[in-house]
């Protein structure tokens, strides 16, 4: 019989497990990035250093990465609400009509690897002048982010009572007045909830940038790769680069912490 004492312990045991392999290589990517650029690929590992910022002034002064990032951030939040726009009311249409193919179709379309798309998108948007600029980026990436956006709703809009939409249809609103007016006030946590992660997925893909992407339009994580080279890699301005690309999704994450994990917690018992 397991006592509860053991089960504690056993618990405890499981989480500094789950611990050590999530926080290791995330504790050593970070100390790396104020390591001295020799030292990051030392053998055996120097655990004791003096912290320095060369990486950084490196990888701003001497690239064009504070643009590559900023491009990120055009990217992921044209896609994230380019996905909102046509995600919020796919999800909404699916839930009051109960439609469960489009829901399926949708989840079919995220599941299948971006590799399935990307050389019809290639030939299309080369055809009409759109590759390397933000515009084929936006649009695949709301590939990315529209179904996300559609799960994380639909248990949020199908638990909206039918009353509550009916009265104001019953009042004269049209169907696009009782999305804004009625669901979308009470549905606030998942919306904030599909924004954030179709941020996330949208800044970290790293696909349809690569090819799509131009000179002028190159993403962060895209550019990072810059500093590997055949035979010789950039260790201290890849570990900086690294930091820099995961500060952002981080940072959006902590501040919103509380509305996240209520958010997510609601949606999954609402499901």
């Amino acid at each position: 019989m397991v006592t509860p004492k053991l089960r504690r312990t056993f618990d405890a045991i499981q989480l500094g497990i789950v611990l050590i392999i999530l926080g290791v290589p995330i504790a050593w990517t970070f100390l790396s990035a104020f390591k001295p650029s020799i030292e990051v690929a030392a053998i055996p590992p120097k655990l004791f250093f003096t912290p320095t910022l060369d990486n950084f002034v490196e990888l701003f002064s001497r690239n064009d990465f504070l643009k590559n990032t900023i491009n990120s951030f055009i990217v992921a939040t044209g896609s994230t609400l380019l996905g909102l726009a046509l995600g919020i009311p796919a999800a909404f249409a699916m839930a009051w009509h109960r439609w469960q193919w489009p829901a399926t179709a949708t989840l079919f379309a995220r599941m299948a690897p971006g590799t399935l798309f990307l050389l019809p998108w290639l030939l299309m948007f080369r055809q009409v002048g759109l590759v390397g600029g933000y515009t084929a980026m936006i649009l695949t990436h709301a590939v990315i982010t529209m179904p996300i956006v559609i799960w994380v709703l639909l248990p949020y809009f199908e638990c909206v009572p039918r009353e509550l939409v009916e009265s104001a249809e019953m009042d004269g609103a049209r169907q696009d007045q009782v999305l804004r007016m009625v669901v979308l006030p009470v549905t606030m946590g998942g919306v904030v909830v599909a924004s954030i992660l179709s941020f996330v997925f949208s800044w970290n893909y790293f696909l349809f940038a690569l090819v799509l992407s131009g000179i002028e339009t190159k993403t962060a994580i895209v550019a990072s790769f810059n500093f590997i080279g055949e035979g010789v890699t950039n260790w201290g301005a890849l570990m900086a680069a690294a930091v820099v690309i995961a500060l952002p999704p981080l940072v959006l994450t902590m501040i919103i912490q509380k509305r996240l994990v209520g958010g997510l917690a609601a949606g999954a018992v609402k499901g």
